[in-house]
């Protein structure tokens, strides 16, 4: 699973013989050095960054509460929620992108940064539902009643003890949620108008070449990721080494 990602740094250091970096020619650090001397793939970068950004943030905070109500409340049409909220996890992306493009042409909606936001918050909710969830379901409520008997509000047991609790499950959903939006395309390409994304970018320039800085951009989001995982695993261990 890590090979390709390492023969994308590879390549990030190749001097091409020409628009294709397919093939070794030798080494050199100009990717790296000018990571955006392409035209377009700056702004493309950014483009992606803010909608991975906002959806994460819309989603989390709508799924948080969403998984929060399904996990804690019995309500009608509590079944039928569960059941809507997998169809876009099992469903292909080509159906959602299709089925959402064709929703904004008919409410006359402008293709663009916003009906990609909108269709990048649709389908990363579900993750985020299924991730926070699972902590919810395993929350004990004994510590939010013991919070009550010493006195605390619903706010501040919420704040204190609720949602410390299930953080670890949101910073989970959260996540996902951004690495899902970063990386679409599929969904992305039905919605985007003249909006063109960081995997858009590079779907376009692998028509008419691939330049390394392609690569430079794709490995430095790889390092990105490990360092969220292993500083996330660390602050993980110094707790259990405080509560033991």
């Amino acid at each position: 699973m890590t090979l390709p990602n390492l023969v994308v740094l590879l390549f990030s250091f190749n001097d091409p013989n020409g628009k294709f970096n397919y093939t070794w020619n030798g080494f050199t650090l100009d990717a790296w050095k000018d990571p955006f001397g392409v035209a377009g793939i700056k702004d493309s970068l950014i483009t992606s960054l803010e909608i991975a950004f906002l959806s994460t943030l819309f989603a989390t905070v709508l799924g948080t509460a969403v998984a929060f109500a399904l996990g804690r409340y019995r309500f009608r049409g509590r079944g039928l929620t569960n059941t809507l909220l997998f169809v876009p996890m099992s469903m292909p992306e080509v159906v959602m992108g299709a089925s959402l493009g064709t929703l904004f042409l008919n409410m006359r909606i402008s293709f663009g940064f916003w009906t990609i936001l909108i269709a990048h918050v649709m389908f990363c909710l579900s993750f985020v539902v299924v991730a926070v969830k699972a902590r919810v379901l395993g929350m004990d409520p004994k510590l939010e009643e013991a919070a009550q008997d010493l006195y605390a509000s619903p706010t501040q047991t919420f704040l204190r003890v609720t949602l410390p609790i299930a953080a670890p499950g949101i910073g989970a959903g959260a996540l996902l949620a951004f690495s899902l939006s970063f990386d679409d395309f599929v969904i992305t390409n039905f919605n985007s108008g003249d909006t063109v994304t960081f995997p858009m970018f590079v779907w376009g320039a692998a028509q008419r070449g691939t330049p390394p800085q392609i690569n430079v951009i794709g490995s430095a989001m790889f390092f990105i990721a490990i360092a969220v995982v292993i500083v996330g695993q660390v602050r993980t261990n110094r707790r259990k080494q405080k509560a033991s």
